[in-house]
């Protein structure tokens, strides 16, 4: 190590540091990819959330053994490209659908959107290697920096913000309480310090000041217990209430993606979902008030399909409408030709009297970012880019509490799901995870929609192709739910919403950013004492 390239302690660095430090910058690379893998197995669906203890653990130690801040920044992104190369794995399964065109893209856009993502937990571990030891401090540094570019990760290029980690903890209803004080971001901040806190033990200060080093660690792990604690307080005392008078019928049809837009199937489609909406109906067993299919449920254009609207028609409930996804387009003949990803309501006479567009679009899958320069195919059918829709908006639909409608991974943004000018009671996911076959990516799916019910305090329908389809209630708690992969409808009550606004509902991530202001004073705080 170079002279006066750390704080005086670090010449006495232990025998583990050494030895990583002595590794070729090959072998420390690879080891940080195997960390960031680690990383991935804490989120859905295994949700082996100790993982993250070695893994933020494991890469603090490694940055400790960097000579240089470039050494440390190179380390973060090879844990981030083997984190996000093995949690979005997935991204594979789109360009496998039509394999004869798009096969050959899958591995570039797997490791693409791979080292694109590993850039923010490169700049998280140069934070890490800055603050080199300041002890708590230092692990606190790290927590907010990597809560901070995740948030930024969630904005920056249109945002991605998949698997954040406060999403490792949506197995335990318990745990995910707190979001509704300060959102995904805050927990994902506690979560970090905790696991990254087991570092003090093998910092060069911690042979001479053990029991120092491991109440640093319990005060870091403390808070988790809290979020739990009142996790568990706040459920005890949850009531379960539901919408009067309204029945939900989910209907999932499992249609593989590769067999959706197939001339000769399409109606077909059609036909079975309509099948599935008034399947088991009797004098005894009467149908829901209401019916929903997926995001491209219905693959025509129905404004301009009679036969297709009369025959979902005949499916609705008299008195209710059926909500499904389909196409949108401008009318025959008009310039520009502009297509959209929409929500449609159609009543028993066969009316189309409310729709919604999807607003937030998904690069190279919906349109193609800078297509005048890079012009490449987008991976869904057609050679129209997808236009965004106006803004979130709140729909009013006959029988039902106004309601937000989501469309695919409109879901995934924390603080961005509903219109702040009239907060909806409910919101509706509607998607199509059928592009991603049996993989973690449904299950992530599913799981990031689910934060989002506990944040607003507002409950969340979702309906998807192949699944996960489900209802969870404004507490996050999953009433009842469709498998992955498997056809079926299941009929549910609708939750109701909470009594008032939750504090991350009225406040964003304010509660976090105050969070993370702490955890800084804290380390100049610490440093100023002498830790």
């Amino acid at each position: 190590m170079r002279a006066g390239s750390g704080p005086p302690a670090e010449a006495n660095a232990n025998f583990l540091i050494r030895r990583l430090g002595a590794l070729g910058r090959a072998r420390r690379a690879a080891l940080a990819v195997v960390l960031g893998v680690l990383a991935t197995a804490a989120m859905p669906p295994l949700h082996l959330v100790f993982f993250l203890v070695p893994a933020f653990s494991g890469l603090l130690v490694l940055i400790d053994s960097s000579a240089r801040r470039r050494d440390a920044l190179a380390l973060g992104w090879w844990f981030g490209l083997g984190h996000f190369a093995s949690g979005l794995y997935w991204v594979a399964f789109a360009f496998l659908v039509n394999a004869e065109r798009h096969a050959w893209m899958a591995p570039f856009a797997v490791v693409g959107l791979a080292s694109v993502c590993a850039a923010f937990p490169a700049l998280a571990s140069l934070f890490g290697r800055v603050f080199r030891g300041l002890g708590p401090g230092r692990v606190a540094a790290f927590a907010v920096a990597w809560t901070a570019f995740e948030w930024v990760r969630s904005w920056v290029f249109t945002g991605f913000p998949w698997n954040l980690v406060g999403t490792v903890w949506t197995a335990s209803d318990s745990m995910i309480q707190a979001t509704a004080l300060f959102g995904v971001h805050g927990l994902g901040l506690l979560t970090v310090a905790a696991a990254a806190a087991p570092v003090l033990l093998v910092d060069a200060g911690a042979r001479a000041r053990p029991r120092r080093a491991a109440l640093a660690v319990g005060l870091m792990v403390a808070p988790l217990a809290l979020v739990w604690a009142g996790g568990v307080i706040r459920l005890a005392h949850a009531e379960s209430r539901f919408v009067p008078g309204v029945r939900l019928r989910l209907v999932q049809p499992a249609i593989p993606q590769a067999d959706k837009w197939r001339s000769e199937s399409r109606l077909d489609h059609v036909v079975e979902q309509a099948r599935l909406s008034v399947e088991g109906a009797d004098a005894a067993n009467p149908l829901p008030t209401h019916v929903i299919w997926a995001e491209s449920a219905v693959p025509f254009f129905v404004e301009y399909e009679p036969a297709v609207r009369a025959l979902i028609a005949e499916a609705t409930p008299a008195g209710g409408i059926t909500l499904f996804g389909a196409p949108r387009r401008t009318p025959p003949g008009t310039v520009p030709y502009r297509v959209w990803n929409s929500l449609f309501a159609i009543d028993p006479e066969g009316h189309l009297s409310w729709t919604y567009d999807k607003h937030r679009l998904v690069p190279f899958g919906e349109y193609v970012p800078f297509r005048n320069i890079l012009n490449p195919a987008k991976i869904t059918s057609g050679g129209t880019d997808f236009s965004p829709g106006a803004r979130r908006q709140t729909l009013d639909l006959p029988g039902l509490p106004p309601v937000g409608p989501l469309i695919c991974y409109e879901a995934i943004f924390p603080g961005r799901v509903v219109d702040s000018a009239r907060r909806p009671s409910w919101l509706l996911n509607l998607t199509n995870d059928g592009w991603f076959g049996v993989s973690t990516g449904p299950y992530q799916h599913f799981a990031a929609a689910k934060l989002r019910a506990v944040e607003e305090g507002i409950p969340l329908v979702r309906v998807a192709n192949t699944g996960i389809s489900g209802v969870v209630d404004a507490y996050g708690r999953t009433t009842v739910s469709l498998p992955l992969g498997r056809k079926g409808v299941v009929d549910a009550a609708l939750p109701a919403p909470l009594g008032g606004v939750t504090p991350y509902g009225r406040f964003g991530d304010l509660a976090a950013l105050i969070a993370a202001a702490i955890a800084i004073m804290s380390c100049f705080i610490l440093k100023k004492y002498n830790y």
